[in-house]
């Protein structure tokens, strides 16, 4: 894992991402080859080349982003890899054909393009295939020792078995003293000397202490040896946030908080950039969707034949824990809460209209939060806002839930993209667990990624309900 302005990045899918990007510059030169044997008519030539390949490329790199196909367990399938890919590269098409018609000097023919995007396409599938062999490789992953055996330790042993495309492999568990034993026993490796003598002899990167209690003693001296020797010691919260991108709430102690070496705050930069980045992406979002909105608004008039209201407006808990009023597309019954009470929507919820299910399945129904957006109520990324009603009764029940509302609440968000939708306490626990990843590593960056996988989210349906 490699950390860029505070989130940890896969080294292997950067690396990926870069050799795409000269792949996909080197697609476009050879559609140039095979179109017009390597000399461009200068009647048709662009002013610059490079400049065409650039933007090629970046188009086609940031469409591939867009529909997740950097993230671990992306691909899943070879039949769901194959439709994603073909709908980036649809994305991808649409958006240069849009980019050569405003800016005519970048033109490439389509006899070049269309070669360039068959390249492209074959070659990505060619570069993947190699990519998932390395990526399934043991030699090109980090060697980590667990200090433990027991529960914590079973933890990392089920994220082992649970993710192929994980950047570590688990070269043995050291149980402690006096300490049940949960991992298999031919995952143990036994101790005859030091704990640095073991991890030299196993070609150790890296050492994670998985204690269940740290109030029994640990060996701090041994531990000590092998930090000053050069190995990296790391506790299970910061593993597991490094590797999940979460933090773990029933292993979160104050004191991890206090002394966390980065996080929790944003720099006056990061936080200008974060407005500039809402305002601008914001007033662009509503100046496309304004068509698909006069559509909708129409749509729901016709549907409830002119009896109820358009847009649904709810007070929600935002930065700081102050209410705001939350605008949206109606989706449900006006009399959906006629008992007044706050309900969760759940799955197959007989309480949205027709109209309604398809809103919320392509998210179109949280276009109008766009303008909460422009008040500076929400943040296009950040935590999803709650009724005040779920907040008292969370903040109750969930430790550390109050701290979701250091930032403010978006439109979109981490947890949005990594956990389906909540509609129970549990469910608001393990989203909390990313909500609080995201307050601590909250910027332009990351912010910048969660918009490009929520292209994925909207046109593939996850999550909507």
């Amino acid at each position: 894992m490699i950390r860029l302005f505070g989130h940890h990045v896969s080294g292997l899918n950067l690396l990926l991402g870069l050799s795409e990007v000269i792949l996909f510059l080197a697609s476009l030169h050879l559609g140039v080859g095979v179109r017009f044997g390597w000399h461009l008519p200068h009647d048709i030539a662009p002013s610059d080349p490079w400049i065409t390949g650039a933007v090629f490329a970046l188009v086609m790199s940031l469409s591939v982003a867009s529909m997740g196909l950097y993230q671990r367990r992306a691909q899943g399938s070879e039949a769901g890899f194959m439709v994603r890919l073909a709908i980036a590269f649809g994305i991808g098409t649409t958006v240069l054909a849009l980019a050569f018609y405003l800016f005519p000097a970048i033109l490439m023919g389509r006899g070049i393009l269309a070669w360039a995007l068959l390249f492209a396409f074959a070659g990505t599938i060619a570069l993947r295939m190699l990519f998932d062999r390395i990526a399934g490789a043991e030699y090109g992953k980090r060697r980590v020792l667990v200090l433990g055996a027991g529960v914590n330790a079973e933890r990392i042993a089920e994220l082992e078995a649970r993710e192929s495309t994980l950047g570590f492999c688990v070269v043995g568990y050291v149980p402690l003293p006096r300490s049940q034993r949960l991992v298999a026993d031919e995952r143990l490796l036994p101790r005859s000397g030091s704990l640095l003598e073991l991890a030299i002899a196993n070609n150790v990167d890296e050492i994670v202490v998985a204690a269940d209690d740290r109030r029994r003693k640990l060996p701090i001296g041994e531990l000590l040896d092998c930090k000053l020797s050069g190995f990296a010691v790391l506790d299970l919260l910061s593993f597991f946030e490094k590797e999940s991108a979460v933090v773990k709430i029933d292993l979160l102690h104050p004191s991890w908080i206090f002394f966390s070496r980065d996080g929790f705050e944003i720099g006056v930069t990061g936080l200008y950039g974060k407005r500039l980045l809402d305002l601008v992406v914001a007033s662009l979002m509503l100046l496309i969707a304004a068509p698909v909105m006069l559509l909708v608004a129409a749509s729901s008039m016709i549907e409830s034949r002119g009896r109820h209201p358009v847009f649904y407006h709810q007070i929600r808990i935002g930065q700081g824990g102050l209410p705001f009023r939350l605008h949206k597309f109606r989706s449900m019954r006006v009399d959906a809460e006629a008992d007044g009470r706050a309900k969760w929507a759940t799955k197959n919820d007989s309480r949205i209209t027709r109209l309604g299910g398809f809103l919320r399945r392509t998210r179109i129904d949280e276009l109008p939060q766009l303008f909460n957006v422009l008040k500076g109520q929400m943040s296009l990324v950040g935590p999803r806002p709650e009724r005040p009603e779920f907040v008292e009764r969370l903040s109750t029940g969930i430790p550390y839930y109050a701290e979701r509302h250091r930032v403010k609440p978006g439109v979109t968000g981490w947890a949005q993209l990594m956990y389906p939708y909540g509609s129970d306490e549990e469910d608001a626990k393990r989203k909390l667990e990313f909500d609080l990843y995201y307050v601590k590593h909250a910027g332009v960056f990351l912010d910048l990624i969660i918009l490009l996988q929520t292209v994925e989210v909207v046109l593939l349906g996850k999550g909507a309900r």
